[in-house]
This record gives structure tokens, C-alpha cells and sequence, in this order.
């Protein structure tokens, strides 16, 4: 709907993320990088719909996102959109953006390598002896030039961790949806290449988004395809993992350990089996983070880049699903 030819044209950023005591910090981040930004938490009442051309969130309320007649991007805070997407009323016509900070990028490869490494090494069993003050003195069965590392997804944060891994000495390889080049990594691409990929991951690691395609991938089915021993790390989304299969995978050693970071439904319930399973090393996503000055960096980037005409990065796309 355009705007009144009296009216100002819409400068205003509303911000849904981190809780209302962070809006000072967004907007100190945000008057740095781009000064006529007016920079809003996301329920002001003094803020005209009109006004509103662009919204940071993360779980936006249902149907509020449907308010603004000028809307033009929608940036997630996160680097998942489901929270966004699963809204019925959303705005069809309103770009989504992707948080693709280096940040985020670099802290979740951080932490497939601290969950490789924890695999490798039986991080949960000296977990455990410490806990049962049992001095377990035990060597592992391989180290890293030995061990095959798989990547379940292979964007902006798959090849960041498939170069981490590869500095440690591990041997990576790469699995996408479609058809794609990575400098260094062999890829593999699309359903019917999946077994023979899973085949050869000792490691497997997930970083695919929730799509139709991707939930429940990792199942009884698929983990049956995997050396038998082999290690889980999920960075990705707790969707692709169907749990009760996880579960009766790793009692039966088919699948020798699992560092989840993701989980549906979340927070995990205080009963879920991942808390309690010997096998397990479940973390309360914390995998990717970035700090708000380098979220509102990219932000801001986008918008000047869309102000000159330039289509945005790491759009949401309806089609694939992310």
C-alpha cells in the first residue's frame, strides 16, 4: 500500500530479539552504522504502521509481522526462519533475510569441532568418570587423519567447519541438495547419493535447515546406512532427528555417540532420554551465536545494499524451503 504523498518515507527499524532491555545496545550498533535508521523495540505504540520499513525478530508474534503497509525485509536474528515462516498470516510479499553474520558462521563451526573432537576422543565417558570420581584411564580408537568426517549441508557454515576440520587433520567430505563446488572438499549432491555418503562418515555431521525434505532424515532408516560405531554431532535443527530411532541406534552400537545442540521440541523436556543417555552429550543450543553489534553489521549491510537497488543475500526462499 503506498504511502500518503505528505508522509515521510519509512525509516524505522523494529527490533524483536534479545528482550526490551537490549534495545540501547541495537541502537547504539545501528546509529554507527547507518545514522537515519530510527531503531524501535517491537511494540512501541508511538510508532506509526505506516513508518515501519524493516523488522529484526526472532518468534514473532502470529500475524503482527501483517500490520505494516510498508514493510519491505524481514531479517531473522537467527539463522533458522521456521520461526518466522510458521506465522499463517505472514506477509507473502515481504522479503525474508537470513542472519548470515561471520559470527554466527564461525561459532557454530566452533562447535562441530569441539563436537568431532568430543566423538573422537570419548568426551561423554570421561564426563562420566569424573562425575563417579573413576579414574578411567582409556586410549582412543583413532585420531583425526584417521577419521571420515560427513557434512549434511554444505552453505556459508559447512564449508567454514569443513576448513576447521580439516585443520585438525580430519578427513571431511560434503553432502548437498544440489549440485555444488567446494574448494578442497569432495561433495557429493541429492537423495540417491545419500547412502554412499553416510556409508563412508564416521563422523556425521548435520547442518541442514528445517525443510519438508529434512524432517526426520536422520532416522532409523538412514543411521542403518552409517558405519557401525560412527558418531552424530546436530548443529542443524532438531527435526531432522527422529529420537526414539536415535535412541535404539546408539543401545545397540550402530551408532556409537551424539552431541546434539537442537532438539524438538525445545527446551528439551526435563524427561527426554537425551539428557540421561550415557551416549549423549546434549547442549541447550548454543551452538551459533553472534554478538548484536555484528548481527546489526549485517543487517545494516543488507539495507544499504538494498537501497542501492541490490537484491538481498540469504533470502528465504518458499521453494527449497530456507
Amino acid at each position: 500500500m503506498p504511502m500518503p504523498p505528505s508522509a515521510a518515507p519509512p525509516d524505522v527499524l523494529l527490533v524483536k530479539s534479545g528482550g526490551p532491555a537490549s534495545l540501547p545496545e541495537w541502537r547504539q550498533a545501528f546509529a554507527a552504522l547507518l545514522p537515519a535508521l530510527r531503531v524501535h523495540w517491537w511494540d512501541d505504540p508511538a510508532v506509526p504502521a505506516e513508518a515501519v520499513a524493516y523488522a529484526l525478530v526472532w518468534e514473532p508474534v502470529p500475524g503482527w509481522l501483517g500490520h505494516f503497509p510498508n514493510l519491505r525485509i524481514i531479517f531473522s536474528s537467527g539463522a533458522g526462519v521456521d520461526h518466522i515462516t510458521s506465522d499463517p498470516a505472514l506477509p507473502a510479499d515481504v522479503p525474508i533475510v537470513r542472519m548470515a553474520s561471520g559470527e554466527t558462521a564461525q561459532t557454530v563451526a566452533e562447535y562441530v569441532c569441539l563436537g568431532a573432537l568430543a566423538l573422537l576422543r570419548d568426551l561423554p565417558r570421561m564426563v562420566a568418570a569424573q562425575a563417579a570420581r573413576r579414574w578411567d584411564s582409556f586410549e582412543a580408537a583413532r585420531t583425526a587423519p584417521d577419521t571420515r568426517v560427513g557434512i549434511l549441508g554444505m552453505g556459508n557454515i559447512g564449508t567454514l567447519a569443513a576448513g576447521m576440520l580439516r585443520g585438525l587433520g580430519f578427513q571431511v567430505a560434503g553432502w548437498a541438495r544440489t549440485e555444488r563446488h567446494v574448494d578442497g572438499i569432495p561433495m557429493m549432491a541429492g537423495a540417491a547419493a545419500l547412502p554412499a555418503f553416510l556409508a563412508g562418515s564416521d563422523i556425521l555431521v548435520a547442518l541442514l535447515p528445517d525443510t519438508a525434505a529434512t524432517r526426520g532424515l536422520i532416522s532409523a532408516r538412514t543411521l542403518a546406512w552409517l558405519p557401525r560405531g560412527a558418531g552424530l554431532v546436530n548443529a542443524g535443527r532438531g527435526s531432522l532427528v527422529v529420537m526414539a530411532d536415535l535412541i535404539a541406534a546408539l543401545d545397540s552400537g550402530q551408532l556409537g555417540g551424539a552431541v546434539l545442540d537442537v532438539f524438538e521440541p525445545e527446551p528439551l523436556p526435563p524427561d527426554s532420554p537425551a539428557w540421561r543417555h550415557p551416549r549423549i552429550l546434549a547442549t541447550a543450543h548454543v551452538a551459533g551465536f553472534a554478538s548484536r553489534r555484528a548481527r546489526a553489521g549485517y543487517v545494516a549491510g543488507v539495507i544499504a545494499g538494498s537501497l542501492r537497488g541490490e537484491a538481498p543475500a540469504h533470502l528465504y526462499q518458499p521453494a527449497r524451503g530456507y
